[in-house]
């Protein structure tokens, strides 16, 4: 029978074409190994799919694999399964090894080949499961731990040029998808058939933008009445009806790199009472898009637009969070959660950061003004100010439709 092996090298074809320069990559490993001489780390071992696209920039599809990076003071080294062949080589800019299936943990083979026995092994706590920590602990016997979630989500909060030439090109892509469910939205279109029309229109922009690039993941949540209450409620067959407040919301994708658009709108008329609630949320938007400084912390900004809320007694409504950092993450990965517009997070603003301001305020369904209310912008934070990116309009004079 054929010998079947652990691991091998599958270099099929040449390295793709990526999002951003080797340099770009070399810059960031380069920052990887700073934080792991100030830590002691020798080898770092990252599973989870932000770390490993923002250092490789190869962005994995799991489907109840493990997937994996390594990098020691000398090498950086992806670890894929060989359903994926050659993509995850060509992919990363670094090395790949595949791992086979046809003895269990494999996995964790092709990780010791690189990082060896006994090193102080980095991993993140905020993503490596139990059953996959008690793994690492069986087969690589480090001799220390040190978790770098916080140190590796500190490094990507700082943008680089290139990023924030991306982030710049995905908040474009999500207002072009904006724009095209304003021409979707009638009485009788079902919320999917609006929401289709926008991830369409995105997914031909990205490509006419980025024709080197993979395309998957982009979506748009597109909600409408009862609906509207939950920032992240699924798409309906619903449909929609003359006084409806929808929700606009289109996420772009672009290898790894997320966006997003948030918009409040009414199909044809706004009664008084939603009309006063919008308004209300809309001035919170741009107080806190005023607010978003080099120098301000994340708990001060939220306190202010508390108080403001406060004093048109709408704090009640709010729901979550006034804003978050963008770069590596999606839906269902990555979380700069250090950089989060909330009472409980200290992290103050520094040029290079991005973040997004999006107030939202929901009415309980039967209330007056029922619905719920959200405005999005991305900013990017410079050495005296803030640049805002989000061009689609928001408030009432422009989103009154259909």
């Amino acid at each position: 029978m054929t010998a079947r092996p652990e691991m091998y090298r599958f270099h099929n074809g040449e390295k793709a074409p990526l999002q951003f320069a080797v340099s770009e990559y070399e810059a960031r490993i380069a920052g990887l190994r700073k934080i792991m001489a100030e830590t002691g780390v020798t080898a770092a071992v990252f599973t989870s799919m932000h770390n490993i696209s923002y250092y490789s920039g190869f962005t994995y599809c799991a489907f109840g694999r493990p997937y994996g990076m390594v990098v020691t003071a000398s090498e950086a080294v992806t670890i894929s399964a060989g359903i994926d062949a050659g993509q995850p080589w060509r992919r990363s800019f670094c090395d790949n090894i595949t791992y086979t299936d046809w003895q269990r943990d494999n996995f964790w083979r092709a990780i010791k080949s690189v990082s060896g026995d006994g090193a102080v092994v980095g991993y993140e706590s905020d993503h490596l499961t139990l059953l996959q920590k008690a793994k690492l602990e069986l087969f690589l016997a480090p001799s220390q731990l040190v978790d770098l979630y916080e140190p590796t989500m500190r490094q990507r909060m700082g943008k680089s040029a290139a990023e924030l030439d991306m982030i710049r090109a995905g908040a474009a892509v999500a207002d072009v998808g904006g724009f095209a469910i304003r021409d979707a939205v009638k009485e009788g279109a079902r919320e999917i058939d609006v929401a289709m029309a926008g991830r369409d229109a995105m997914e031909l922009e990205i490509a006419k933008r980025f024709p080197d690039a993979e395309y998957r993941d982009s979506w748009v949540w597109f909600q409408s009445g009862i609906n509207t209450d939950g920032a992240h409620n699924p798409v309906t067959a619903r449909r929609l009806e003359r006084g409806d407040i929808l929700s606009l919301n289109t996420f772009p994708m672009i290898s790894g790199y997320y966006t997003a658009l948030e918009r409040t709108m009414f199909v044809k008329e706004v009664d008084a009472e939603s009309l006063r609630i919008w308004e209300a949320n809309v001035a919170a938007h741009e107080l806190g898009i005023s607010l978003l400084k080099p120098g301000a912390s994340c708990a001060e900004i939220t306190h202010q637009i508390n108080a403001f809320f406060e004093e048109q007694d709408l704090l009640q409504y709010r729901t979550f969070g006034y804003g978050h950092s963008f770069g590596v993450l999606s839906h269902y990965y990555g979380r700069e959660a250090g950089l989060e517009l909330r009472e409980d997070i200290d992290t103050v603003l520094e040029p290079g950061m991005v973040i997004s301001m999006e107030p939202m305020l929901t009415i309980a369904d039967g209330q007056p003004g029922a619905g719920g209310y959200r405005e999005h912008d991305i900013l990017i934070i410079h050495d005296d100010d803030n640049e805002n990116i989000t061009k689609y309009p928001y408030g009432p004079e422009f989103n009154v439709v259909g």
